[in-house]
């Protein structure tokens, strides 16, 4: 049975984690489930970072990193995987953006984390093949509580806009590692940069949503060790 209040307040290293049920339920397979959400405070000498994920959402996004192209970025991944996303993301921007990147990404992976709870139900698998023009991306996921990154993809310019292209591969490496995911990114075509790191968030932002997808023939989790950690 999916626990139907869930609160968990951590404070450990200026880190806050709240897991908060809103007041609607979701009706899933004939099956009411609280609205899966999280929201975490995270403040350290180079960033200070507020962050809100509900994973049955609506694709509804406000988020200000102070990088436009990745704010950009962040706002696909909320639409395209119906999350709604609130971020704000204060970093040290005079040193450059890598701190801020990185960060958000921890973050972002501890609220997804912390947002899927006991993974009760969720098919945990993710898969999608996403094209935006020249680009054409495969991203695979598997939220199995033990993370890596596989990331093959080769950029071609220094910057999209003000985000250094090198941090892409580090937001991901940070979101798959604080969330405990297996993530796969390949670029199977690509010659513009820009094309080739939405598509990269927006397949990413697709396999997800499918991970998390509740299924109702799932009877607790879909392990057969009985755990998903």
């Amino acid at each position: 049975m999916r626990t139907p209040l869930q609160f968990d307040l951590k404070n450990k290293c200026g880190v806050y984690i709240i897991k908060l049920p809103i007041s609607n339920d979701n009706l899933k397979g004939g099956v009411r489930y609280m609205s899966r959400r999280a929201v975490i405070n995270r403040k350290t000498q180079e960033t200070d970072i507020n962050l809100e994920l509900e994973l049955d959402g609506t694709g509804a996004s406000t988020v200000d990193t102070g990088i436009g192209f990745f704010d950009h970025m962040l706002n696909n991944f909320a639409k395209h995987g119906f999350f709604n996303l609130t971020l704000s993301t204060k970093g040290d921007l005079y040193v450059d953006g890598h701190h801020t990147v990185e960060d958000t990404g921890i973050v972002l992976g501890q609220a997804i984390k912390n947002a899927l709870g006991d993974k009760q139900g969720i098919k945990r698998y993710g898969n999608f093949i996403l094209p935006m023009d020249d680009a054409l991306i495969l991203c695979a996921l598997d939220l199995s509580g033990r993370p890596y990154l596989v990331y093959d993809v080769t950029l071609t310019g220094d910057k999209v806009g003000y985000l250094d292209t090198e941090l892409v591969k580090e937001f991901f490496y940070a979101v798959s590692y604080s969330a405990g995911m297996n993530l796969h990114i390949k670029m199977l075509h690509g010659s513009n940069n820009h094309h080739i790191i939405e598509a990269i968030f927006k397949a990413f932002a697709k396999a997800l949503d499918q991970a998390v997808s509740i299924d109702e023939r799932i009877d607790g989790v879909l392990s057969t060790k009985g755990t998903v950690d």
